[in-house]
């Protein structure tokens, strides 16, 4: 799966190669490709348009411009500018500064990055560090749904959030898919060890989803709440959807974590279980050797008088004990369960 961004082809070629995207958006439905130089230009005219940056790990340099540009404070460009911050939201004066974590399935392989994003009444600008799929399909939807052009910077925040958490899903279900594959592993005859440390990889990974989701959820809940300036009463309707599918995942991966747990010590108990029935065996045997041992050792002393040893009938009789000894041990071992 592509972690880059297609360029739209009516951007224009000037553009540094991290910028992605930049397009002025009316609420008729229009798009209007335009430069960062520009983006100053559309805004100072109120007609309802927004603008929205996509970028991909850009430098210093461009974070600098678009600051200048949006009037962006200097905390959340410094966050912006570090691809190691926590799920948040933070309000700068009349925008907002929101970091979450995303999740990429690349080659089998469960790998995280980042998306910040910088939101105003007018403006949305999207960063993206990592595994991070391209925000081209968010914007394909909002452009393809008028409905949610009418509602400027807010609609393509929620197209954003949507698809981020819309592509936890299917990373939740192949954690299950791996858990139930290993299923018949746990509960092999043998031990095997691959077993405990794929288990122990997949806690790991779900750890690691779940720092991902659950700080999420509060993020949501945040813009679900009246924002007059920034998010009107119908699109609180849409964020609180949000909020409930990324409680849903987290609920899933609550439940597979637990799972996973019970997965780890179930095959530890089976095979100290297996370990112990191993050991009664060879405890079993042991003693069924140990009698005719400690009979025919009586004999490897260096005793004169021992008087069966002029016997005629010694030999046999000597016989006769360790088999009946060895049966009657035999017999009680098994009824035991021993053997």
């Amino acid at each position: 799966m592509d972690i880059t961004d297609t360029p739209h082809p009516a951007l224009p070629r000037l553009l540094p190669a991290s910028v992605v995207n930049c397009a002025a958006y009316g609420r008729d439905g229009s798009r209007r490709d335009i430069d960062l130089e520009a983006i100053s230009d559309v805004l100072a005219v109120d007609d309802g348009s927004f603008v929205w940056v996509g970028l991909y790990e850009p430098d210093d340099a461009i974070l600098e411009k678009l600051q200048e540009e949006f009037d962006l404070h200097d905390l959340a460009i410094e966050d912006a500018s570090n691809a190691h911050q926590r799920p948040k939201i933070e309000t700068y004066g009349r925008s907002l500064f929101i970091a979450v974590h995303t999740a990429q399935a690349i080659d089998g392989e469960i790998h995280f990055g980042e998306t910040h994003l910088f939101v105003g009444s007018r403006y949305l600008v999207s960063v993206r560090h990592g595994a991070s799929s391209s925000y081209a399909t968010a914007r394909a939807r909002m452009e393809r749904e008028p409905e949610l052009l009418q509602h400027g910077s807010a609609g393509a925040l929620y197209v954003v959030l949507d698809m981020v958490v819309d592509r936890l899903l299917p990373i939740v279900d192949e954690f299950s898919n791996a858990l139930n594959a290993l299923e018949q592993d746990i509960f092999a005859d043998d031990f095997r060890k691959h077993t405990v440390q794929k288990l122990y990889d997949l806690k790991r990974e779900l750890t690691r989803l779940r720092m991902a989701v659950a700080p999420l959820q509060d993020v949501l809940s945040q813009l679900a709440r009246p924002r007059a300036e920034l998010i009107d009463e119908e699109m609180q309707l849409y964020f609180r959807d949000i909020h409930d599918h990324a409680m849903r995942i987290n609920e899933n991966t609550d439940t597979l974590r637990e799972m996973l747990t019970a997965a780890v010590s179930v095959n530890l108990s089976l095979v100290t279980v297996r370990q112990g029935e191993i050991v009664k065996r060879l405890g079993a045997w042991a003693a069924l050797l140990a009698a005719p041992t400690l009979i025919a050792s009586w004999y490897g002393m260096n005793f004169i008088h021992m008087p069966e040893l002029a016997g005629r009938w010694s030999y046999p009789i000597l016989i006769g004990a360790v088999a009946v000894s060895v049966v009657v041990l035999y017999r009680m071992f098994k009824r035991s369960g021993w053997l």
